[in-house]
């Protein structure tokens, strides 16, 4: 092995904040370096810098023992460094062949674009990843979030890289697919390829990773070997102290209901739903990938036409035809896709905090004040890391991107909120906050219904939880009968019928 990449001195500024200070470290061939750290730490930034997509202020690298002064991805691309970023950069409108091979077609004889032979070769490395019932020819727009990750996941590896940065690149996957992608990794290292893998899941780093960096507030605080560190000692680390008691205690009592559903059925998707909501109540919806939860949320917010069914709020039975619809009779929607529903990363922290909620702000003209007013709020609330509040989303990172999502959420005023996989991509604490500021709205005596694909956080999290498989619910745990065990009989079929 010998060092593949070199980092000296990397500083970088934005409008004179400082977000990377000083940061040297050594990569070599084969390698699985580990970058942890809390939201904002500036690991997104730092490998931002390493493929291309923003130059440092100060600093050099080194690549192959060449410096180098990449500027744009493109350049990185071409000396065999390839970033899988957090959020996905593919193209709803194409296909998952064009994708791939968007700027790097392959021609044959004449010029003519050789279609068969990109989609062969994206037949082939999405048989690698062993997720070959993904059709070469299916719109991007058609696939689950998870299928996308994977599409990007192949449009990495698809011309030999032998740098190849990770951003977060479990956090939309099964279990299943999480093992498929890590047994890919252990085969890439096998082939001398260097990977740059960046988890919140510290157990995933604790597991790949050879050694890991941990950064906080744009720092280097400590380069180890990970067998020499816990995930204790890990999440420490990353926020300078001790970390109890992630998740707040239960004291909520659920009060009378405020909604109800029943009978709701969308083609094809959801069968005969029926189920109550109380006011104060955290209601989980717990599920394999595909299960149904989301196109339930999405079909109470209007996003999704309903076949048949009735949703009942407050005793009033309501005609949701659309998402303006929802908003107008208290419901709130967290989507699990934070950048194709829930912010738009080209405006600023503050109108996208407020985009949901402007006719609060409107007397009749908008009051900028009030507006910059709720943000800073919102910003101390949750501790939210950005430059300033006319800050451009594109500048934050993913989990500072997920708290202003939420604060806009919140700030069109809800009875009820939907939160859909809340805490994707965030860090140990960020998640404590989020938890806790959840468990105070319902305390107030809002409603919130609560989608999680970790188990670990739907039980510490809900008074109760419905279980889906195949679009339907088949079986309901109160908190003090709550169990992984016991949700998985249900999710996997052991327990609970049609």
């Amino acid at each position: 092995m010998y060092t593949i990449i070199r980092t000296e001195g990397i500083t970088k500024e934005f409008s004179s904040v400082r977000v990377l200070n000083d940061i040297s470290i050594e990569i070599c061939t084969g390698e699985v370096f580990g970058i942890i750290g809390e939201n904002g730490a500036g690991k997104s930034t730092f490998i931002k810098v390493l493929s291309g997509l923003y130059q440092p202020t100060s600093g050099k690298i080194w690549f192959d023992n060449k410096l180098i002064n990449m500027r744009s991805p493109a350049d990185a691309k071409r000396i065999g460094i390839s970033l899988i970023p957090q959020e996905f950069s593919l193209v709803s409108d194409l296909c998952v062949y064009e994708n791939i091979f968007l700027g790097e077609e392959l021609v044959g004889k004449h010029g003519i674009l050789d279609i068969k032979a990109m989609v062969d070769r994206t037949r082939q490395l999405l048989t690698d990843l062993e997720v070959s019932t993904i059709d070469p020819y299916a719109h991007i727009q058609a696939l689950s979030v998870a299928q996308k990750q994977m599409v990007e996941i192949a449009k990495a590896i698809a011309f030999d890289s032998r740098l190849l940065i990770m951003d977060e690149p479990t956090t939309m996957l099964t279990s299943k697919e999480i093992e498929i992608l890590l047994g890919l990794i252990e085969r890439l290292k096998q082939r001398d390829v260097t990977i740059i893998y960046i988890s919140h899941k510290l157990k995933e780093v604790k597991h790949i990773c050879d050694r890991v960096m941990v950064l906080r507030d744009g720092e280097f605080i400590c380069l180890e070997d990970t067998v020499n560190l816990t995930i204790d000692e890990m999440a420490r680390r990353m926020v300078g102290r001790e970390l109890k008691d992630v998740f707040p205690e239960k004291k909520n009592q659920p009060g009378d209901v405020v909604l109800s559903v029943r009978n709701l059925c969308v083609d094809k998707l959801l069968y005969d739903i029926s189920f109550d909501l109380h006011a104060s109540e955290i209601l989980g919806f717990a599920g394999l990938i595909g299960a149904g939860r989301t196109e339930l949320t999405e079909t109470i917010m209007g996003l999704r036409r309903a076949r048949s069914g009735t949703i009942i709020l407050n005793g009033n039975k309501l005609s949701i035809q659309n998402p303006w619809d929802a908003v107008d009779a208290g419901l709130s929607y967290l989507s699990e896709d934070r950048q194709g529903a829930g912010i738009i990363t080209s405006f600023d922290v503050v109108k996208n905090i407020t985009l949901a909620s402007l006719k609060h702000y409107a007397k009749p003209f908008i009051d900028q004040q009030a507006e910059e007013n709720k943000a800073k709020f919102y910003i101390d609330r949750f501790s939210i890391k950005a430059p300033s509040l006319q800050a451009k989303l594109e500048q934050l990172s993913g989990g500072n991107q997920q708290k202003v999502s939420l604060a806009k959420s919140i700030d069109v005023q809800p009875k009820i909120i939907i939160v859909d996989e809340p805490t994707r991509g965030i860090d140990v604490k960020a998640k404590q906050d989020i938890y806790i500021f959840i468990h105070e709205l319902a305390a107030s005596g809002l409603s919130v219904i609560f989608i999680s694909s970790e188990l670990e956080e739907i039980i510490g999290m809900c008074d109760r939880v419905l279980i889906m498989r195949a679009g339907q619910i088949v079986g309901e745990l109160r908190s003090d009968k709550l169990s992984e065990e016991e949700i998985m009989y249900f999710a996997t079929g052991v327990k609970g019928g049609y």
